[in-house]
């Protein structure tokens, strides 16, 4: 082989390798991206397949999600037909995992549990030692017959919902054990973990369970809603110092509990909290205990980010929006109906209140964000994107250029995140240090896909240099 072949061949494994390299987010943060399978059952459009999904947006995908047998003490599809390919089924599972084929940066979890599913089997299961261990034996075998990279426990929640108070310290023993099965084949540990203070106390042992789990993904949503029988917000980022009650104090008391922020990761909703009210459709009115619904999701008192954006801009439907900048939250109203004489009310996540929630999160220096769910994303871009998602950045003078209208609330993430890593940077005293010279690692960076880009591209470049020098000798 003559050595320009040779040259040739080696830049095209090189080029080969880099691109590979950036099949996934630019920046070093986690991207955590549920989806809500039974989405694919909603109306058109607002039916979402998993060939809707970009994994080009997310650093982990998580299959939402798996039941818990508890006669057999084992994982369990909730959905043969659309999970499996058992029985002409859809093979819902190995159609997500084969994604990593083309983009192999993207680490694929199947989340067991959900609200639907309750708690009290899974306050059984660990109370047991003998079924903890079958469980922790099976569902091993189980995410690995499909390619999955980790289980992510979704169990809502230890102690609460028919639980028992031994749940707290069973969880503890729970995630111990798949710790040490999972670390046998390289596999992912993450957890669901509720938001809400009383929560927190009663459900989890903070310090402890952050030893065995990579990434806790804390659900911060659902702070207010229309069991509260009055509007309020559904996410919001700060709150009057006496209400904890928002993403603020949830974030620094679980860092207070002993929780390393290198494994926090923060939730955001891509959906609306709805309320009908009499009064005028402000914060705090009076409301009915149901709220209403939209015309995908269809449960009462939730809106997908989809079904906000819609009507919104829709010029002609009479709503009317409001940013709170305290808690970075959006407000929207209808008119009054002249049939019920009522007004619909949602509070939401605009890209602005994403935005800045990313940049909270950084700030913090947690791992990253997740999102509830990819699926209420405006995943077709049918929507008019927002022009000031970026006004609370201080270094942006104009919003980022974007190829696809499609999946805006997503997007943002991944440009607020470099934008905010940017921001910090440039607010931090640089002192000179011979420790910054340093090359950080980590022992479970390849689990975690801590960096792989960066890693992949840095070896690339040493091995084609090797070789070159080899070849020129």
């Amino acid at each position: 082989m003559t050595l320009p072949l040779q040259l040739s061949l080696l830049l095209g494994i090189f080029l080969l390798a880099s691109v590979a390299a950036r099949t996934g987010p630019a920046h070093d943060k986690v991207v955590v991206c549920y989806i809500s399978t039974w989405a694919v059952y909603r109306p058109k459009p607002g039916d979402y397949s998993i060939e809707h999904f970009d994994p080009s947006l997310c650093t982990h995908a998580i299959y939402a999600f798996a039941g818990l047998d508890i006669v057999h003490s084992a994982i369990k599809s909730l959905d043969p037909w659309q999970d499996l390919k058992e029985e002409y089924g859809k093979g819902g599972y190995e159609r997500l995992t084969a994604l990593k084929n083309t983009h192999p940066h993207l680490k694929v979890s199947l989340a067991i549990g959900g609200w639907n599913e309750g708690s009290k089997n899974y306050s059984t299961l660990v109370a047991n030692p003998l079924q903890r261990g079958q469980f922790v034996k099976q569902v091993t075998s189980f995410v690995r017959k499909y390619n999955f990279d980790g289980l992510d426990l979704d169990w809502e929640y230890p102690t609460q919902r028919g639980g028992s108070p031994r749940d707290r310290e069973n969880f503890v023993a729970l995630t111990k054990e798949l710790r040490e099965e999972f670390d046998n084949y390289g596999l992912l540990l993450t957890s669901a973990i509720g938001a809400a203070k009383n929560v927190i106390d009663q459900a989890y042992d903070v310090r402890q369970i952050s030893r065995y789990l990579d990434f806790l993904h804390i659900m911060c949503y659902d702070y207010h809603g229309s069991w509260d029988h009055k509007v309020g917000y559904n996410a919001p980022l700060m709150a009057p110092a006496v209400d904890p009650l928002s993403v603020q104090f949830t974030i620094d008391y679980l860092l207070k509990q002993g929780a390393p922020p290198s494994k926090l990761v923060l939730g955001l909703p891509f959906y609306g909290r709805s309320f009908k009210t009499a009064l005028q459709g402000v914060l705090d009115d009076a409301s009915d205990g149901a709220g209403f619904q939209g015309p995908y999701t269809r449960e009462d008192g939730f809106l997908g980010y989809n079904e906000i954006c819609i009507s919104l801009s829709n010029k002609t439907s009479g709503w009317t929006k409001e940013w709170d900048a305290q808690t970075s939250q959006m407000l929207a109203c209808s008119e009054r109906s002249v049939f019920t004489q009522e007004v619909k009310v949602v509070t939401f996540d605009s890209s602005r209140s994403i935005a800045n929630k990313v940049k909270f999160a950084m700030r913090k220096r947690l791992a990253g964000v997740m999102v509830w769910s990819v699926d209420t994303d405006d995943f077709l871009g049918e929507c008019e994107l927002d022009e000031d998602t970026f006004a609370d950045f201080r270094l942006v003078k104009t919003a980022p250029r974007r190829l696809n209208n499609n999946y805006p609330l997503l997007r943002t993430i991944n440009e607020a995140t470099t934008l905010a890593l940017e921001e910090i940077a440039a607010d931090e005293i640089v002192v000179p240090d011979d420790s910054e010279n340093e090359i950080p690692h980590g022992s479970i960076a390849d689990r975690k896909n801590a960096a792989p880009a960066v890693v992949s591209f840095s070896l690339t470049c040493t091995f084609v240099y090797v070789l070159l020098q080899s070849l020129a000798h």
